[in-house]
């Protein structure tokens, strides 16, 4: 209760008060997330329980409810997989496979909510989008952030898509999980405890999806069709000679970002 005499807090002292409690919580960049946080927040109350899920260890992005990536806004929440900013590597490369083909159809696997269709969807509007994942949250994500004329898709493979995909899908990209079984314990707090392991885990040296994809993908794939998969730069070199052995492709080719971390593994189908 506060005493005679005492005046209440200006908004400046609140707003240094909520950045003091993101720092204390670990956050890097507490003035920036404060300012998110109270943009999103509705009321006092609103902002007091988005505060206390971030300052908990929540994702900040669980919490606004939203992500922003290759200059698009798109839809998460709690459970689901956040992309990555390493993804406009790969974004950008699947944009890049789009141009020159007048209305190419696009798969995401592993979609998650759908940052790769999405944004093909958003810059090629004459692509027909297509958008596959097990998990049923995320796709609900997927379906808000797609047009209506995109398809989601529920399925644990390639092999789980309609048969009318079968040789028609001229651009396939995918960020598969990657993450070795074995690295998860060096994995941030906030992505060991709010995302699903599925999304994250790729087996022992975490290629178990990457070649399931890529054993999976010929027959969906057209005439000249292109594979894109998001990995670590390590695992490009295992994944490339897995991929000549099979002689389904006829390119392969390793792109390194910039990070120093993140690559993709860019194949062209016979």
């Amino acid at each position: 209760m506060q005493s005679q005499g005492e005046r209440p807090p200006d908004r400046r002292e609140l707003r240094e008060g909520l950045v003091e409690r993101l720092r204390r919580a670990g956050c890097v960049f507490a003035e920036d997330e404060a300012r998110l946080l109270r943009a999103a927040a509705a009321e006092e109350g609103a902002l007091e329980r988005m505060v206390r899920r971030r300052t908990a260890g929540e994702f900040l992005e669980h919490v606004l409810g939203a992500v922003e990536i290759f200059g698009e806004k798109l839809s998460v929440g709690p459970g689901v997989f956040v992309p990555r900013q390493r993804t406009a590597l790969l974004i950008e490369r699947t944009l890049d496979a789009c141009r020159g083909r007048a209305a190419p159809t696009v798969l995401e696997a592993c979609c998650g909510v759908a940052p790769i269709a999405a944004l093909v969807a958003r810059r090629h509007p004459s692509a027909q989008v297509h958008a596959m994942d097990r998990d049923e949250t995320a796709l609900r994500h997927a379906q808000k952030n797609l047009p209506a004329s995109a398809r989601t898709h529920r399925a644990e493979s390639l092999a789980g898509l309609p048969p009318a995909l079968l040789g028609r899908v001229d651009v396939l990209a995918a960020v598969p999980p990657y993450v070795p079984e074995g690295e998860l314990a060096h994995m941030p707090r906030e992505a060991r405890d709010h995302e699903p392991r599925a999304a994250l885990l790729g087996g022992p040296d975490g290629l178990a999806v990457v070649r399931r994809l890529l054993r999976d993908a010929p027959p969906y794939l057209a005439a000249g069709g292109e594979l894109l998969l998001e990995m670590h730069r390590d695992q490009v070199p295992l994944a490339a000679a897995e991929a000549r052995e099979m002689r389904a492709y006829r390119r392969i080719e390793g792109v390194h970002a910039g990070d120093g971390g993140t690559a993709v593994l860019h194949l062209e189908g016979e």
